[in-house]
């Protein structure tokens, strides 16, 4: 971008939009032209290089983000920046290659400038700059011709999609080119062998970003996306760009969390309120989990509605809301952490408030697994998505152990201890103790 242009850009933004629209009307061509092509300008944070004498950058993010157009624009500067260079173009496959890293709307031929003088040679697969730079497209479904070819750069596209680690390994293999050698892999992740040892290789520095974070989508397609998706695990990948792997032996696995997600809720004819009390001030959260029995005979996960880091006086209230909230016939408290003190605590919040206290057993884990058979038997669903909650309890193992966030599954125990109340304790499958 030339410094004429750059003013022009920093003068148009101070302006309101309709003078703006009607000053644009009247500029050359070639301004407008430069002002489109300004990728430093319009790009959003994540779209942009990391500082540093990285290797790999990770670029790690949902769909609709903007992945491609980075991508495009990054192999664009270092094909300026490097008369002459080699650079490796890396798709799935390649047609995906083609269609999307050359050819798509935001692929390199689309955001190239008539100074780059970028041409497409489909018969060669190679886009030619006017410095000498080439750009060379590859399949990852064909590793063997990375054996061999040289780089200076190489953008690897939907990384998560790759079929072959042999692909990869030809590739970083022959990146090798130049003083400085480096590559952009973009790609909406999922929890692939490849994608977990590229993020954790020396070197690689990880962008991280959301659909949401794109302003130039139409705001009616991301809130469609958030009301249908939002805090699903499909959601959690695709839009907000997170890598969401199953912990070996979880007694909620994933899939189960997903196929347990109803699509409506019944009345409910008892509902109860699960509380795991944090042992001091400011540590672990307080876990409170609404939970009801519908006239299916089914559990329904309603609520979660923890706190983090609150004051005594704090998660109480917040136990009174929420059993205000859901019309709760009772709260169901674990006990091991303050005994008395917690049913004060919670007679201060409402006075009138009905309490049960129970005393655990057994750990966490062994206590949960009564419920997570439930679960399995299509017997316990859940209102809406609830994350946090969800993390939680797909980090519990079976046989003892958690490998969730946090130091402890707070939600979840509060979680198991309502539906323990509701749906198991008659049964006599899950020894509680009342106090």
């Amino acid at each position: 971008m030339t410094a004429g242009a750059g003013r022009t850009l920093r003068w148009l933004a101070t302006l309101e939009p309709g003078e703006r629209e009607r000053l644009v009307a009247g500029l050359s061509d070639g301004t407008i032209g430069e002002i489109e092509q300004a990728w430093d300008w319009w790009a959003h944070a994540g779209q942009l290089p990391p500082p540093g004498d990285w290797r790999v950058w990770l670029l790690q993010a949902g769909r609709g983000f903007g992945k491609t157009r980075a991508g495009a624009e990054w192999v664009r500067a270092m094909a300026r920046a490097v008369p002459g260079a080699r650079i490796a173009l890396v798709g799935a496959t390649i047609e995906d290659a083609r269609k999307v890293m050359v050819e798509g709307p935001s692929g390199i031929v689309a955001v190239s400038r008539a100074a780059d003088a970028a041409v497409w040679r489909p018969t060669s697969g190679e886009v030619r700059f006017g410095n000498g730079a080439c750009a060379i497209v590859y399949s990852a479904a064909a590793p063997e011709k990375l054996r061999g070819p040289e780089h200076h750069f190489a953008w690897a596209d939907e990384l998560a999609k790759w079929r072959n680690a042999a692909a990869w390994d030809n590739l970083t293999m022959g990146l090798r080119l130049g003083t400085l050698p480096r590559m952009l892999v973009t790609t909406t992740p999922r929890p692939t062998a490849l994608l977990r040892q590229v993020r954790a290789a020396p070197g690689t520095v990880v962008t991280r970003g959301a659909t949401r974070d794109n302003a130039h989508l139409p705001a009616a397609f991301v809130q469609a996306m958030a009301t249908t998706y939002g805090g699903t695990r499909l959601g959690r990948q695709e839009l907000d760009g997170e890598l969401i792997e199953d912990v070996a032996g979880a007694l909620w696995p994933r899939a189960l969390i997903e196929r347990q997600r109803a699509a409506a809720v019944p009345d409910l004819i008892r509902v109860v309120v699960g509380v795991d009390p944090p042992a001091g001030i400011g540590g672990d959260a307080c876990g409170i989990v609404a939970a009801g029995v519908g006239r299916d005979g089914h559990g329904y996960v309603i609520e979660d509605a923890s706190v983090t880091g609150a004051s005594p006086e704090r998660w109480a209230s917040a136990v009174a809301a929420c059993a205000a909230r859901v019309s709760a016939e009772r709260v169901v408290a674990e006990a091991n952490q303050g005994g008395a003190m917690v049913e004060q605590v919670l007679r201060a919040a409402q006075a009138t408030l009905p309490i049960r206290l129970v005393h655990a057993t057994r750990g966490k884990a062994a206590r949960a697994e009564p419920v997570a058979a439930l679960y399995e038997g299509g017997r316990v669903w859940h209102a809406r998505a609830f994350p946090a909650l969800e993390d939680e309890l797909a980090g519990l193992v079976a046989g003892g152990g958690y490998e969730g966030p946090g130091r402890s599954p707070d939600r979840a125990d509060a979680c198991v201890w309502a539906l323990t109340a509701l749906m198991l304790d008659r049964q006599g499958e899950v020894r509680v103790r009342s106090m």
